[in-house]
């Protein structure tokens, strides 16, 4: 009796330490990495970037850059803006620019210095309003630059220099400021994973023989898409953060957007949250002659979105110790406000429940941006929605 009595205790015990150490785990989960200082931000397009299509002009004139540009310039994004942007409780902004504003495109590695100085000051304002910053290069020549390009930024060495040599600069110029993050490029196209892989990894040794510490953001390919964080090169560096864009469904986020022809020619308004699939259905079938394109789903929702940010929330869980960050998501202005702010409020919910910090696609847009995905009014520069603001927050579900 006594021995078996002893061995009941025993077993007790193993069964009591068993379950405080999974309960444990329960109620401690797996700590990731934190980008400190950049949980909720905003995007600046339309200054640097997007502010106008330079396809739609004579493709003589599509690489330069006009007295009207400067003009532009030098008074659409002020101190202002940025003290604006700091009032709304974000912590950081994701400020855009192309290679051909820094760079003048007929003198490879010429830069406009008033450009940098622009750059430079936007830092300082920054630093004043206790904003962080990500300098992002939008739009490289050779990786769809709004011209017509014969040559690919992933084969074409000439090209591929002067890209590396854009963030040498950038490196030197900014060497002053330490926390400025720089993100080698906006959206990669749909091409070889291991092309970009390469090109980055030279890009990032370039800055890291001037600046072993610089933080340096790497997107995947296909537009960014979570889908392809699978094939990112992984770095054994703590100052390499990852990151991914989501639009999904673009049948929504983009609806009736001049830049997609396919959107466009739909020409059709869709909502958020959705239970008429059909229309996503019939947009597939006519535009791509693909027959039940949503076959399956029921409703278009936040568990829909959950499910698409799954390749996302595999890579925080394999990988812990590395920051992923979702650079972009939105909706355009088309689409009605209160659908908007539900779609706004159900990508937030799934990256805040991942421990995923965000950035929100954008302040300001020009009227000819075709794409406006614009969370301020054109004149007053309010917050269009008081609702969307406190959801960007985090304060509003």
């Amino acid at each position: 009796m006594i021995g078996f009595t002893s061995f009941i205790r025993k077993l007790t015990l193993l069964v009591i330490l068993f379950m405080s150490v999974h309960i444990g785990y329960a109620e401690n989960p797996v700590v990731r990495a934190k980008f400190e200082g950049f949980e909720c931000g905003m995007g600046i397009g339309g200054w640097l970037t997007n502010y106008k299509r330079f396809n739609v002009l004579p493709e003589n004139r599509r690489m330069d850059i006009t007295i009207g540009d400067l003009e532009h310039f030098r008074e659409y994004i002020t101190e202002w803006d940025v003290r604006n942007i700091a009032r709304m409780k974000m912590d950081h902004v994701r400020l855009g620019f192309d290679q051909i504003v820094v760079e003048e495109h007929n003198n490879p590695e010429v830069y406009r210095e008033e450009i940098i100085s622009h750059m430079i000051n936007f830092v300082n304002w920054c630093g004043k309003y206790d904003l962080n910053v990500i300098l992002n290069m939008h739009k490289a020549v050779g990786n769809y630059c709004d011209i017509k390009e014969e040559l690919s930024l992933m084969e074409d060495p000439e090209l591929q220099s002067r890209f590396i040599n854009v963030w040498v600069e950038l490196e030197r110029r900014l060497a002053d400021y330490p926390d400025v993050v720089f993100e080698l490029l906006n959206e990669v196209l749909n091409v070889d994973p291991e092309l970009w892989n390469d090109l980055a990894e030279r890009t990032v040794k370039a800055i890291r023989a001037i600046n072993p510490t610089r933080r340096i953001v790497i997107g995947s390919t296909e537009w960014n898409s979570c889908r392809n964080l699978k094939y990112l090169r992984v770095y054994d560096d703590p100052n390499i953060i990852y990151t991914f864009h989501f639009y999904a469904p673009h049948e929504f986020t983009h609806q009736r957007g001049v830049l997609q022809a396919d959107q466009l020619y739909y020409n059709r308004k869709m909502s958020w949250p959705c239970d008429d699939v059909e229309r996503y259905n019939e947009y597939a079938r006519l535009l791509f002659n693909i027959e039940n394109a949503y076959a399956g789903i029921d409703r278009l929702d936040r568990e829909w979105i959950r499910k698409e940010l799954q390749p996302a929330i595999d890579f925080v869980n394999e990988h812990p110790d590395k920051i992923l960050w979702c650079g972009e998501f939105g909706t355009i202005r088309h689409a009605d406000m209160t659908s908007r702010e539900n779609y706004m409020a159900d990508v937030i919910a799934i990256c805040k429940e991942n421990q995923i910090p965000f950035c929100s696609w954008n302040y300001l847009s020009t009227p000819n941006d075709g794409n406006r995905f614009s969370l301020v009014d054109d004149d007053t520069r309010k917050i269009l929605s008081r609702r969307m603001l406190k959801i960007i927050q985090g304060k509003a579900k």
